[in-house]
């Protein structure tokens, strides 16, 4: 759709006020796209990008905007101990608790960083177009359960990634993705 004109829409569309209809949100979709860039653009001078954010972005589907959530949200990533630790934080790891096998509730489930759960979610959703091993993984998890669950499966293992990208200073590479 981005890529069509307004007249390769009338020569698809043959109703006039499909046509109409359609170019209005061609047109549309080119306004906004223009103004992201320009939000992007004054952001990136704003923010002090650090190695991280060069390492972020080379996970397939992590833009400009979800690696600068990340790096500046995680900040030091020394203060996690353990992946398990981090990926709690980022609220992509599993809050229950058990008594005797069975469930007692959910606790803590709103403990940790909104804003690192919400960019892994939106990441996983990117990531699943741009690279056919974590599509394989979605998909294979959306076999066992539900959509949600298994966008956040992959929520939890971008997390993951992205803690070993983080605390080795590491671009990605697509071996990390056995984590």
């Amino acid at each position: 759709m981005r890529n069509l004109s307004a007249e390769d829409l009338q020569q698809w569309l043959e109703e006039k006020h499909l046509v109409l209809s359609a170019q209005a949100n061609l047109y549309s979709i080119q306004f906004l796209s223009q103004q992201i860039l320009c939000l992007e653009k004054a952001i990136k001078q704003e923010v002090k990008l650090n190695k991280s954010f060069q390492n972020l972005i080379s996970i397939p589907g992590i833009g400009n905007i979800l690696a600068m959530t990340i790096m500046l949200e995680v900040g030091d990533i020394g203060r996690f101990a353990k992946v398990s630790n981090f990926t709690s934080y980022c609220r992509c790891a599993p809050s229950r608790r058990l008594s005797d096998g069975k469930s007692k509730g959910t606790e803590n489930r709103k403990n940790g960083n909104r804003y690192l759960c919400w960019a892994f979610i939106e990441a996983a959703h990117s990531t699943r177009k741009y690279n056919q091993r974590f599509r394989n993984y979605y998909n294979r998890k959306v076999a066992q359960t539900n959509t949600s669950v298994a966008t956040k499966a992959l929520g939890n293992k971008l997390a993951r990634i992205c803690y070993c990208i983080l605390r080795d200073k590491v671009p990605f590479r697509e071996e990390l993705l056995s984590h």
